[in-house]
């Protein structure tokens, strides 16, 4: 067992769930400028928290349910609640930060007894189209614009008194995984990323070899 005590921080979009939700709302219902806009953030040419606000700011506040309603259709990735129910019974804090936002995460999370926090952006349906919120931004020592910035956050749980965990498979999730001790990574983004900066990590595809892989690591007993 590691002597430092574990903690996990887990993506959520594309990770819990098996598609990214935010490209999924933005092919259902935001015009076709919101293509040009995921090109720039995939290509680091803009923030995320720029690039995700105004790809928002294309959808009208008045779609908010029919958005809600869209993403609860997606599929939970297999083996999450048995995960969920082994941290709790590891008593190992499992913290949910996720780049999307609270009003499709919120319900969808319901259901499961996180032992954690729900780290997320907020929403505003007071104007004419969806303004994002930013509760999570970047701390001194990051000046990416995160937007949810998952590397402030892992800094609240120090490195010599934390065993930090990530699992993610994307581009939010890479600067976390550069100061975690270890990575779980579902998607070939965030592998390659891994590979080339030689993190150390476990390919994944379903949770139960998250849980097989923290006993492997001595995390878990």
């Amino acid at each position: 067992m590691t002597q430092r005590q574990p903690v996990l921080f887990c993506d959520f979009d594309g990770t819990i769930t098996t598609k990214d939700n935010i490209m999924a709302i933005m092919a259902a219902f935001a015009p076709p400028e919101w293509e040009e806009i995921k090109n720039d953030i995939l290509a680091q040419k803009r923030s995320i928290r720029s690039g995700v606000g105004d790809m928002f700011h294309l959808i009208p506040s008045s779609k908010k349910e029919a958005i809600r309603a869209f993403v609860q259709q997606a599929t939970i990735r297999s083996g999450f609640a048995d995960f969920v129910d082994e941290t709790n019974r590891q008593n190992i804090p499992l913290h949910i930060v996720s780049g999307g936002i609270d009003f499709f995460v919120e319900p969808m999370l319901k259901a499961y007894p996180l032992n954690g926090e729900l780290y997320c952006n907020g929403s505003d349906f007071s104007g004419d189209t969806i303004h994002i919120t930013w509760p999570h931004a970047c701390d001194q020592h990051c000046g990416n614009d995160c937007g949810c910035c998952k590397p402030s956050i892992l800094r609240q749980y120090p490195e010599d008194s934390y065993y930090r965990i990530v699992i993610g498979d994307s581009i939010t999730d890479l600067e976390a995984a550069k100061i975690a001790d270890h990575v779980f990574v579902c998607g070939d983004y965030l592998e390659d990323k891994c590979k080339a900066l030689q993190l150390p990590y476990t390919r994944f595809e379903q949770f139960h070899t998250v849980v097989d892989a923290l006993q492997t690591l001595g995390v878990t007993r």
